[in-house]
């Protein structure tokens, strides 16, 4: 950054962690389709059965949430009883998915809800407790599930109904990252030659921003306004140009959603072309997987995080990534009241070192 930095709070919306926690490890677990996509190779777990040996769709992604948390614990090589707080969210009403997944761990909890951008949200809050004093190791979770997303906001899979275009896909996964106040090596208890600590050094919480979109089959129209929103907020906090970053990675705004951003990016003088990604377009195979727009869902931004973001990190590839999770803010319930859906995106500053 361009100017030396005298408090946590930086411009109107952003903040810098003065002792950044490091990523000591992080797990994800997915379903069939992800584990045939493009990232398969970088994901822990990938299981056969869409159920995981459970007994409903709920019943699944609460296992997939418990095995991935438990998965990032033991590659740490720390016991759950060493994990300080869990900062975790779903999909799911209540927050049932992770509240039943984690119950067993018996770690306390914060349960937040951020649509598609809660491991945007999760690892930032998870980030600054420890930043704060106020814990040593912290675990940022989230989880979706494609039956059980399709089962509570779309229609029961028997109905056989026709997607748009524009519909994303939700991902069956579970991303868990494990966060330690000193640095110890990515998956592994020590720095191992040759390979990088990945640090979290800040955060840009989002807006809810509304566009007054209502399609609520078109995911990335809904949530690009607010990733370009929390975009702009952190390069204008930092004073800092989109070539800072090597990567500035949204969630799930898919095909659709990236060039809507990409546009409203531009009108605020900001080109990002060369640094975007976003998870969802890079978990599934558009020739290959009918995914129509992409991936979604909390688990898509989640596991790509896991999986391969921090990989990329870890082995020197990129220095630094503006990780920019969205969410679209609706519920049947508002969907059937005629309203908007309003979309919000939350900034993870992520870099090697």
């Amino acid at each position: 950054m361009t100017e030396q930095v005298k408090t946590k709070m930086i411009g109107g919306q952003s903040m810098l962690f003065w002792d950044p926690p490091w990523i000591a490890a992080a797990a994800s677990v997915v379903g069939k389709k992800e584990g045939e996509g493009p990232l398969g190779s970088f994901f822990d777990a990938i299981s056969e059965d869409p159920m995981f040996g459970g007994r409903s769709w709920e019943d699944a992604e609460s296992r997939m949430v418990k095995a991935a948390a438990e998965l990032a614990i033991g590659k740490a090589g720390l016991l759950k009883e060493q994990v300080r707080y869990l900062v975790g969210g779903d999909l799911l009403g209540q927050l049932i998915a992770t509240s039943f997944g984690v119950e067993a761990l018996s770690i306390p909890t914060f349960g937040v809800y951020g649509a598609c951008s809660t491991m945007g949200e999760s690892l930032g809050l998870a980030s600054a407790l420890i930043d704060g004093g106020f814990a040593d190791v912290a675990l940022a979770v989230t989880s979706s599930h494609f039956a059980g997303a399709e089962k509570q906001f779309r229609f029961p899979l028997a109905y056989g109904n026709q997607r748009p275009l524009a519909a994303s896909w939700t991902v069956t996964g579970s991303g868990a990252v494990l966060l330690k106040k000193e640095r110890t090596g990515l998956n592994s208890q020590t720095v191992q030659e040759g390979e990088y600590g990945v640090r979290v050094t800040g955060m840009t919480p989002g807006r809810i921003v509304d566009f007054g979109v209502k399609d609520s089959m078109n995911m990335g129209a809904c949530m690009a306004p607010a990733a370009c929103d929390t975009i702009a907020a952190n390069l204008r906090d930092l004073k800092e140009e989109p070539s800072y970053y090597d990567r500035i990675i949204t969630g799930d705004l898919g095909y659709v959603g990236q060039e809507i951003l990409l546009d409203l990016l531009k009108e605020k003088g900001y080109d990002i072309k060369k640094q975007h990604l976003d998870c969802g377009i890079l978990i599934y195979d558009r020739e290959v997987q009918d995914t129509h727009s992409g991936g979604s869902g909390c688990g898509c931004s989640a596991v790509t995080l896991a999986g391969y973001i921090l990989r990329q990190l870890k082995q020197g590839k990129w220095k630094r990534v503006l990780f920019v999770p969205t969410g679209a803010l609706l519920s049947t319930v508002s969907f059937n009241e005629g309203c908007p859906v309003p979309g919000i995106a939350h900034a993870v500053m992520l870099e090697a070192g």
